[in-house]
């Protein structure tokens, strides 16, 4: 799906402030506020743009861990796949699930309070997670670059 110079002006000022208003928006990407509406309804229809989110800092809320499992599946079972990942959905503190081509099958993103709270998460609710193989834990020390946008 093709997008033209007017469409990544529009993106490119939204991912900057995405709560600024549609006049706002339409005046730094050099557009009428109507063709603002409509590229962006038009984005949208496309599914190019999915939607809007709140980015909460959960840091400041008090959860201070942050591990990357690499998780390996017992690739024996063929519904190994769907079983892990409905199961991993189902814990509230893993944050982010991928899937991957390669050695490593999954890889989550689990937050937590504090290390005596991730050693519960990990014991009661990761380890108990169907048909793991290997599992190695990265404990998440700094963020040096983490970019939700494109460069458009």
């Amino acid at each position: 799906m093709s997008v033209d110079d007017t469409d990544r002006r529009i993106l490119r000022h939204l991912q900057a402030d995405p709560a600024q208003s549609m006049a706002a928006l339409a005046r730094r990407a050099t557009v009428t506020e109507a063709t603002a509406s409509r590229r962006l309804e038009r984005l949208r229809a496309r599914g190019i743009l999915r939607g809007q989110q709140a980015v909460i800092d959960w840091r400041k809320l008090g959860w201070e861990v942050e591990v990357s499992l690499r998780v390996t599946l017992d690739k024996t079972n063929p519904h190994a796949f769907d079983e892990f990942t409905a199961a991993a959905r189902l814990v509230p503190e893993v944050i982010e699930i991928q899937s991957f081509l390669g050695r490593v099958d999954m890889r989550l993103q689990v937050i937590a309070r504090d290390m005596a709270h991730y050693q519960q998460i990990y014991r009661s609710r990761i380890l108990t997670l169907p048909h793991i193989a290997d599992i190695e834990a990265l404990m998440h020390i700094a963020d040096i670059k983490r970019g939700e946008a494109l460069p458009l």
